[in-house]
């Protein structure tokens, strides 16, 4: 796998790695934009101010964990159960960042915090197929980082301060956040285990809801799911590395 030291002295000018951030940056800004809106009007709905939505932006930046957060507040839940189901569904970002880590090693720490606190879903694909082939360094990633940050915060206090001109259910705006989580889990199958995970994590979160007040059921669902995925996978593979032995005549 190629690698491209993030210290190459072409990379340190501004002019040659600022454009390439930009260009690369502006297919994610474009998608940002809707959900970004999306988001401050649901939290606005759900009684977050301008200011309020502008913060949680700047501090947690991770749109699916962002509407889950905004969905609980809404119904009631308390701090800790909206902070352990937004832990949860970001686990996915130590992956990320342990795979772009393979082309980052050497960059200074600083630079390295500012570039993991911009990893995105997003970001990690546009940047993941950068630094594969070589062309890529930690200055231009980080500009892709950063301006999908700034527009993704704008757009969200863009919608806090039109969200008091738009009824509540309008537009389908409410829908948003299942659409949303729609479109990530159809990005994320690529095979069946996946897809039955997928199915799996639905049907026990559902059974879980049914039986259990709390929104407990969104954690369960998840580990229950992965856990039996992952250990039928295991002895999948477990079986299929046995030494076939033949029998004696």
């Amino acid at each position: 796998m190629n690698r491209i030291t993030p210290v190459d002295s072409g990379q340190k000018q501004p002019r040659l790695w600022l454009r390439p951030g930009l260009n690369a940056a502006w297919p994610i800004c474009l998608g940002y934009i809707p959900i970004g809106l999306a988001f401050g009007v649901l939290a606005q709905k759900a009684g977050l101010s301008v200011l309020h939505i502008g913060l949680m932006s700047v501090l947690v930046f991770a749109g699916s964990s962002q509407f889950i957060a905004v969905s609980l507040f809404q119904s009631g839940a308390g701090a800790l159960p909206i902070i352990l189901t937004t832990f949860v569904v970001n686990l996915r970002h130590f992956l990320m960042s342990s795979a772009l880590s393979i082309f980052t090693r050497g960059s200074d720490k600083r630079i390295l915090a500012l570039f993991a606190y911009g990893v995105t879903d997003e970001s990690f694909a546009v940047n993941m197929v950068r630094f594969s082939k070589g062309s890529w360094g930690i200055q231009p990633a980080l500009v892709v980082n950063h301006t999908a940050n700034a527009v993704w915060v704008l757009s969200t206090m863009a919608g806090g301060l039109g969200g008091q001109f738009i009824p509540a259910g309008a537009f389908g705006i409410d829908y948003a956040l299942v659409a949303m989580f729609i479109i990530l889990l159809v990005m994320q199958i690529r095979n069946w285990r996946h897809l039955c995970a997928a199915l799996l994590a639905g049907v026990s979160a559902t059974l879980w809801s049914l039986w259990i007040p709390g929104n407990s059921y969104v954690i369960v669902g998840l580990i229950f799911a992965a856990s039996v995925v992952t250990a039928v996978t295991w002895n999948s593979r477990g079986a299929s590395r046995q030494p076939v032995t033949r029998q004696a005549k």
